[in-house]
């Protein structure tokens, strides 16, 4: 046998396995798994390029009381929800504000009387609420205000974003309050005063009507992130509605959720806060099923 016949033979030799199985080449060899894996993220986090921490689709994908309680850092219908979601909104000029969520409402559609949605009516205006979850609806009030709410599971369903703790950009946001709001232009506000209402909250991170329809879980102007982890839940006072008077028996249901003792809230119920501590908050609704008291 000749030289190069017999140096073909001994070089297959050595790229072929004894038991006579396909060796894979350098290219399948990263196909695989790396050796060691890092921790599995939840199904609740997405991870567009930028925004590691950022909660995705899923995360909204529940029903609103469940949703409403979830954005305050409660255990809902989901599992590994970090605690207090945080509310971030990136301006134009890349400064970022962000505002931990310390009170919310829920709105639970058609049958709710005070839900834009009572009735099953669907409007331009309201068109967001039929959305996906996590479909944000911003409307007017007054003539001159605007409100903030996220789509939940169920059509028609949502919960306002009622007020925030700021975290970050705070001069950024007095500086868009003093330039928006009305009356007591002069007077500087205080940091609690910065997000302490739905409109405020608005104000505070130049949220307006252009902001209606936006996905939370995709867009690149606002979204929300997971908060850092805490040793407990906080405790969750539940209360009823405010501003919905004219809505019968639904203006005294208790939709309203926020954090006891913050002093970052819009309005405190004390009757609500005894009732909660009590364990005497209860409503037979069939999606009231999370209203447990802590």
């Amino acid at each position: 046998m000749g030289q190069k016949k017999q140096r073909l033979l001994k070089a297959r030799r050595h790229q072929s396995p004894s038991d006579g199985t396909q060796k894979p080449s350098p290219k399948e060899l990263h196909l695989g798994p790396p050796a060691t894996l890092g921790p599995t993220r939840s199904i609740y986090f997405s991870s567009p390029e930028g925004h590691p921490a950022r909660l995705g689709s899923a995360f909204f994908d529940q029903p609103a009381v469940s949703l409403a309680r979830a954005f305050l850092g409660q255990q809902g219908t989901s599992t590994l929800l970090p605690p207090k979601q945080i509310l971030v909104r990136r301006l134009d000029d890349g400064t970022e504000l962000r505002g931990r969520i310390v009170e919310t409402e829920a709105y639970l559609g058609p049958e709710d009387e005070a839900a834009h949605s009572r009735g099953g009516r669907q409007t331009p205006r309201n068109r967001s609420m039929f959305m996906k979850p996590g479909t944000l609806y911003v409307y007017l009030i007054y003539g001159m205000y605007f409100c903030m709410n996220v789509s939940s599971r169920g059509d028609g369903a949502c919960v306002l974003l009622r007020a925030l703790e700021p975290l970050g950009g705070l001069e950024a946001m007095r500086q868009l309050r003093h330039a928006l709001r009305k009356g007591t232009a002069g007077r500087a506000l205080k940091d609690r005063e910065l997000c302490n209402g739905p409109s405020k909250l608005c104000q505070a991170l130049a949220i307006d009507r252009s902001f209606d329809q936006r996905d939370l879980a995709r867009d690149e102007s606002v979204w929300l992130e997971q908060g850092p982890p805490t040793p407990s839940e906080p405790a969750v006072v539940v209360a009823a509605r405010v501003g919905i008077g004219q809505a019968g028996e639904w203006a005294q249901k208790p939709l309203r959720f926020y954090v006891r003792g913050s002093p970052w809230v819009s309005v405190v119920d004390r009757a609500a806060e005894r009732d909660t501590q009590a364990g005497a908050t209860a409503c037979s609704h069939k999606d009231f099923n999370c209203l447990q008291t802590k």
